[in-house]
């Protein structure tokens, strides 16, 4: 991805999530104590000052009760999803600072449950997540290339390319990709 392109991105997502705070009706210091997140920070990222991390996404998603993909959807152009997503038209999300891409191969739609994210985490790179955006979230990691290591709730799962791990998430979670190689995996995501 172009740095245009990521800075675009960026724009939007920091605009997005500064009409969400709005909606509800937040301050900066209310969704601060709500996501554990610097009042400094949430005001630089919604001026897209900075990028966010996984990490820190993850406990906005939380705060505003929606899926990452979500989130992204809500930010990508265009109207009504086609049923037919293209590879060309599939949104890419980086985050440099952890080694994470994240690409939407089936975004989320409304009236479906699910939707398909590929991930592609670089050799040593770890994401925590304190809990799920959603509680009950259902995943099915599918492990394409590499290792990758899946904690949930606290249970260490290590996985090689074919294995599939399923789970409600109700709790923490991590990805942790050992090497010596990039780990490339599916999640099938499906809401409660």
């Amino acid at each position: 991805m172009r740095d245009s392109d990521l800075a675009s991105v960026d724009a939007r997502l920091a605009t997005r999530l500064a009409e969400l705070r709005d909606e509800r009706g937040w301050s900066l210091d209310e969704l601060a104590t709500r996501t554990g997140v610097s009042r400094s920070t949430l005001s630089r990222l919604e001026r897209a000052e900075i990028s966010p991390t996984a990490a820190l996404l993850g406990r906005l998603c939380t705060a505003y009760e929606r899926t990452m993909s979500r989130l992204l959807a809500e930010i990508e152009s265009g109207g009504e999803p086609a049923q037919l997503v293209r590879a060309a038209e599939q949104g890419v999300w980086t985050d440099t600072a952890s080694g994470f891409e994240r690409r939407s191969v089936s975004p989320p739609h409304p009236g479906l449950r699910a939707e398909i994210v590929e991930g592609v985490l670089r050799p040593g790179a770890d994401i925590a997540y304190e809990e799920p955006p959603v509680a009950g979230l259902e995943h099915h990691v599918w492990l394409r290339e590499g290792a990758l290591e899946v904690t949930v709730q606290g249970r260490a799962h290590r996985l090689a390319p074919g294995d599939c791990l399923r789970y409600r998430l109700y709790g923490t979670s991590r990805f942790h990709c050992p090497g010596p190689e990039a780990a490339r995996y599916a999640v099938v995501v499906v809401l409660p």
